[in-house]
């Protein structure tokens, strides 16, 4: 009865080190944490539109609030703003959705012009001259030297 109880746990053993591998692998490790830090990345941007894109654009347009735009789609939706509005009934909400749009456009240039830094960044250091090649003779004196130390 042991010796079924005993293979079990040693498959369960290798499971948890074969997982254990590829959990700690590079790419794994990096994906993570590239989520957490897309994650904070998308508060500060969503602050940034709600809080001072927003305003200005609503300053320049006359107090616009683009967020509480809304086409309503049934005759009972009669309300002020968008909130309550969705409780009336069916609603278009494409001013959210301006909004929205908006932070993905302001996500994708912050990232295409850190990707693009990087990318710089990056042709700067293949471009750096690698050390010359030793000529034939040197290689050839090399070789000679190498091997009377052999013998």
């Amino acid at each position: 009865m042991s010796l079924p109880v005993r293979d079990a746990e040693e498959k369960g053993l290798r499971m948890l080190k074969e997982f254990r591998e590829f959990a700690m692998k590079g790419n794994v490790v990096d994906l993570a944490v590239g989520v957490i830090i897309g994650a904070a990345f998308g508060s500060i941007v969503t602050s940034l539109v709600g809080d001072v894109i927003m305003p200005i654009i609503g300053a320049i347009t006359g107090g616009l609030d683009f967020s509480n735009y809304y086409t309503p789609l049934s005759k009972a939706v009669t309300a002020g703003n968008l909130a309550d509005a969705k409780k009336q009934g069916a609603v278009l909400a494409w001013g959210n959705f301006l909004t929205l749009t908006l932070n993905f456009v302001i996500i994708a240039f912050v990232l295409f012009i850190v990707i693009r830094a990087m990318n710089t960044m990056k042709r700067k250091d293949e471009a750096a001259p690698a050390p010359a090649k030793p000529t034939p003779e040197v290689e050839l004196l090399t070789e000679i030297r190498d091997l009377l130390k052999k013998s």
